[in-house]
This record gives C-alpha cells, sequence and structure tokens, in this order.
C-alpha cells in the first residue's frame, strides 16, 4: 500500500524574522504524489525520499520491531536542517510504501515500483527504512530502472553480510542472498562490497557463503579514520568495476553509543566519523544511483540518537549528491 505525505507532515524551527535567509528543510521540501503521473525531474539536481514503513522482515528474522517508525522519525529529525540548497536544486518527499498483514514480498514490490518511477524520471532517490529489508525492494525498482548493459554495485554499510537462506522465507536478513541469485540467474555480476563487518555478528555459514559469492568486505576495526588510504583504495578499485551504486546504510554498523535506536546494537561498531567521509568519496565518483538508510529503530532510541544520526547523514548526501 503506497500513501503520499499530508500536508503539514514535515514541520521544524521557523525563523520569520530572518526571510528567505531562515529558511529550513520542512519549509523547502516539496511533496510528490506517485499515484498521479509522475513528471520527470525538471533538473538533475532533484531529489526524492520514499520511506518504506516495514519491518515485517525484522520480526521473521526474530529482530526487535519498531523500524515501521523509522521514516517518520527521520523526517522528524530532518525537519529542522538549515536550507542551503542552491536554487536550482529541489527536494521532494515521495510519500510511503506501507507493508499491510505482514506481506512482505508485496510491499517489496510495491517499493520496487515506486523506486522505479523515481529513477526512470531522473530523480536522484533516497529511501527511508524500514528494516533491511527494505533493500529487496528497493533492488526490484533499480534493476527496472538500470539500463541495459551496465553494472551494479552494491555498497552496504553494515554489521552483518544479510545473506542468510531465504528458502522457507525472506527477512532482513536475506536481502543481498536474493539480490545475488537474482543478478546471476539473469547473466549479471553481484558486486557486493559489505563495510563494518562484525567477526562475533555472523556466523561461518555466512562467511562461508559471502566467500561463494564473491563478496568484498572490510571488518569493523578497520573502519577507522587512520585507516583511510586503504579504505579508499579499496573503495575506488570496487567502484572502477561497475558503472552504477547502490548504496545502503544500516545503521547497526555504528557504535552503540552513536545508534543505540536499532534491532541488533553493536557494543564496538563503528564511528560515524568514517562513513562520512566514505560516503563523500563515492558521491564525487558520479556513479550513485540510489540510497537508502534502515534499521531506525525509534522505539529503541535514545534521545533521538540514532534518529540524528542517520538525518544528519542523510543532509550531507543531499548537500554533495545535488553538486553532482
Amino acid at each position: 500500500m503506497y500513501k503520499p505525505t499530508a500536508t503539514g507532515t514535515w514541520r521544524g524551527r521557523v525563523d520569520a524574522h530572518d526571510g528567505e535567509e531562515g529558511k529550513r528543510w520542512h519549509q523547502g521540501i516539496k511533496l510528490l504524489n506517485l499515484t498521479e503521473e509522475t513528471e520527470p525531474a525538471i533538473t538533475s539536481q532533484s531529489i526524492a525520499l520514499l520511506g518504506f514503513c516495514c519491518d515485517e522482515g525484522v520480526r521473521r528474522n526474530q529482530g526487535r520491531e519498531g523500524a515501521v517508525e523509522g521514516p517518520a522519525a527521520l523526517r522528524q529529525a530532518m525537519g529542522s536542517f538549515a536550507w542551503h540548497l542552491e536554487d536550482a536544486v529541489d527536494l521532494f518527499d515521495a510519500g510511503d510504501v506501507y507493508c499491510t498483514n505482514q506481506n512482505l514480498e508485496e510491499a517489496q514490490k510495491q517499493l520496487g515500483k515506486k523506486v522505479n518511477t523515481l529513477l526512470s524520471n531522473t530523480y536522484k532517490t533516497i529511501v527511508l527504512g524500514g528494516g533491511h529489508e527494505t533493500a529487496y525492494g528497493h533492488f526490484l525498482g533499480i534493476k527496472q530502472a538500470l539500463p541495459e548493459g551496465q553494472q551494479l554495485g552494491i555498497i552496504n554499510f553494515d554489521a552483518h553480510f544479510d545473506l542468510r537462506s531465504y528458502e522457507k522465507q525472506s527477512s532482513s536478513g536475506t536481502p543481498f542472498l536474493q539480490i545475488a541469485d537474482e543478478l546471476i540467474a539473469d547473466g549479471k555480476d553481484f558486486n557486493y562490497l559489505c563495510l563494518g563487518i562484525q567477526q562475533s555478528g555472523n556466523t561461518q555459514k555466512l562467511f562461508n557463503t559471502a566467500e561463494s559469492y564473491g563478496a568484498n568486505y572490510v571488518f569493523a576495526p578497520a573502519m577507522q579514520v587512520y585507516n583511510y588510504e586503504q579504505l579508499r583504495e579499496k573503495l575506488q578499485q570496487f567502484t572502477e568495476l561497475v558503472d552504477v551504486l547502490y548504496v545502503s546504510i544500516d545503521m547497526d554498523v555504528f557504535a552503540a553509543a552513536y545508534a543505540p535506536g536499532v534491532s541488533a546494537p553493536a557494543a564496538l561498531g563503528i564511528h560515524p566519523e568514517i562513513v562520512l567521509i566514505l560516503l563523500q568519496e563515492i558521491i564525487a565518483s558520479g556513479k550513485l544511483l540510489s540510497l537508502d538508510v534502515v534499521e531506525l529503530n525509534p522505539q529503541l532510541d535514545i534521545d533521538n540518537r540514532t534518529a540524528k544520526l542517520g538525518a544528519s547523514l542523510l543532509y550531507h548526501v543531499v548537500q554533495q549528491w545535488s553538486q553532482v
């Protein structure tokens, strides 16, 4: 099920005495209704946010539910951001896809259709999750919109591979194996780079699966600013192999001090700074096609830390991506 964002959803501080110079995101964002015929983006700097209100995959994966509220929490955290976008940049809210009656597969199909609509009309697309089952639905849209012959690369900032078997049912732990099998069935390469892997959070079965599918990965302890040059080289080598990039940011990759509001918090997770620096590299490559932020669970958050972190990362993504 899909619902366009209602007028008044975006709220925040108002500095009326500052006029246009006091503008904030809630005052500048435009609403886009995907139930209507979608007009192509007017400029190449049109960025659209799309919510996926779903944590059915988390429930199936024996996780702690609550990520269904993630899109609303991210919007709330972004509302009062100061507006520093150029006049040629348009920022849109394209509404939400919902999972109803625990029908995850149908919700993922609907998400794919909406993502395809945005990408096919040249909107730079950001999906607000949702559990990490968001990734498979997101991919379905990317697959439809991807020009023939182009190689897709997937960069996942995550403590977990999310390469679990989906033989019995799909979940938040299976999306990248689903994606891998679909790409391979279509005769395409599975180009997958997972950054922030926790050895303690992935069984030997998952490491074996990653190995058999040719996945690249970096362990969490190596994700340090002092190791930036090596990380940058690895990122560049991966980026050179592909034509476009899909980036997924799972909030459980961060240390629990920064991101307590996730289903599976990581006591020794990574620092946000290295993710921000690597995101800048990814965007500068000019190959970023679509991005999502997933696994924010507002019910488990402390002082909105996780929501604010996810929102802040998106702020910097929007600022830089709008200039590419």
